[in-house]
């Protein structure tokens, strides 16, 4: 199992490493050919100027950090996984996520892969290939190349392979966390309006948050603190003290076998650590379809920022982006002030229910990674990819809606496929289910 960022700062501060031996390793395995896809334009040169002794006093210490190519770096064209932006100039400064992860110490290694645009959980993009899913704790999963998970596709590889103890990424309907269950890592998606998302390519200017993939929980607060700028409240409260709450409607529905068994096994190691977990209905998420008929933010928002692009390149864009993009264009004003008022309205009566609860606990995606050739671009398999689509962002989606925050850590075991366990809740509770996450996985790592 890859040595998180925390751990590899402490082998620092001992003088057992150096960050320019730490970066070299990183630099190393993007090079690998587990690492095909994964990253669209490195800076290692500029990474390593970064990498200098006095960084390792800086949170991040002079440490590999991907970003995903919808992210300015200043230098870098940012291009979003499309071949439409591909001539755009280079940015003339670093966003705001990566001025602070710059400030913070990161060495900076280059943008990765994404779908185009961030339009999809599967991962696949057919301009640059698709990076194949890893499992950070035992290695490249067996049989045939299987999607990564998107829309942060190479952020996740590149966590998961070791190419970088930290990827930047968004998640606006699970971007951040699908890659995370499929690639055995660790993905949080904070409360959006907490990270500023200026400098970034925008898909849904409501729904997008800018987050982290890491290795661990431990890494994914140190990386939250400094996107946000804000420091994590930590809880000496042991797991017995947290009020845990199972939602059966939508999350537990029409679940892979493999992916059932590892939840309930899950659940039941954290009741024998006495966590104090309710099973519960919660039928309000069964309404969030209603509230979403008329095409949802993404497809309204992105066809706003894409139609002049639209008139002049349709034809380069992914038909199954495209597509997507293009049912906005059928949203109403008044459909789309209807689509806030109920959203508003739809988030009261979730909080309502929720309120008794300190975090909920769900599967991250009700499935394992099917296989890349099963999705890959083609109309002949186009059911299949929105089939499998739909499920991978069909429990994610929920919490970006909610406006809530949201962790996916590993819950999987030695022979089995990655797999996440979502540990989540509504607006501002990132301190809670941050401090729940970091018990949960001081539990599962025992198995």
């Amino acid at each position: 199992m890859l040595a998180d960022l925390v751990s590899t700062r402490s082998e620092l501060a001992a003088g057992r490493s150096s960050a320019p031996a730490e970066l070299e390793r990183c630099i190393a395995a993007a090079n690998d050919p587990a690492c095909a896809h994964v990253f669209r334009q490195t800076c290692h040169d500029e990474a390593r100027a970064a990498a200098i002794p006095a960084a390792a006093r800086l949170p991040l210490a002079g440490l590999a950090v991907s970003v995903k190519d919808l992210f300015d770096i200043r230098g870098l064209t940012t291009a979003a996984g499309s071949t439409v932006l591909a001539d755009a100039p280079p940015a003339l400064a670093d966003c705001t996520a990566v001025a602070r992860l710059r400030r913070a110490g990161a060495a900076i290694v280059g943008h990765t892969h994404m779908v185009e645009f961030a339009f999809s959980g599967v991962g696949v993009n057919p301009h640059f290939g698709t990076p194949a899913a890893h499992d950070a704790r035992h290695g490249a999963l067996p049989g045939p190349a299987r999607v990564p998970g998107g829309s942060s596709s190479g952020a996740g590889v590149s966590v998961a392979t070791g190419a970088a103890f930290i990827g930047l990424g968004s998640d606006t309907g699970g971007s951040i966390r699908i890659p995370a269950a499929l690639n055995g890592i660790v993905g949080f998606k904070n409360t959006a309006r907490l990270v500023p998302t200026d400098g970034a390519l925008p898909l849904s200017t409501t729904l997008d948050t800018a987050c982290a993939l890491t290795r661990s929980v431990r890494d994914a607060i140190v990386a939250h603190e400094i996107l946000a700028a804000r420091r994590i409240t930590r809880s000496p409260a042991p797991l017995s003290a947290w009020r845990l709450a199972v939602p059966s409607a939508l999350f537990l529905d029409g679940l892979d076998d493999a992916v059932a068994r590892a939840f309930e096994r899950t659940l039941q190691q954290l009741r024998s650590a006495g966590a104090r977990i309710t099973e519960i209905a919660l039928p309000e998420t069964a309404q969030l379809a209603e509230v979403n008929a008329t095409g949802g933010f993404s497809a309204a928002e992105s066809y706003a920022w894409h139609r002049t692009l639209l008139q002049q390149h349709a034809d380069r864009y992914d038909p199954r982006v495209r597509s997507r993009i293009e049912r906005g264009a059928s949203m109403s004003a008044a459909d789309y002030i209807n689509l806030l008022h109920a959203r508003r309205a739809w988030i009261a009566r979730m909080e309502a229910a929720m309120a008794s609860f300190d975090a909920l606990l769900s599967p991250t995606v009700p499935i394992v990674a099917p296989t890349i050739e099963s999705v890959a671009p083609g109309s002949e398999r186009d059911a299949e990819f929105f089939r499998v689509n739909a499920l991978l962002l069909r429990n994610t989606s929920v919490i970006n809606v909610l406006d809530g925050c949201a962790l996916s850590l590993p819950c999987h075991q030695a022979g089995e496929l990655p797999m996440g366990l979502m540990v989540w809740h509504g607006a501002l509770r990132d301190d809670a289910v941050l401090n729940v996450g970091r018990l949960i996985e001081r539990e599962l790592q025992k198995q």
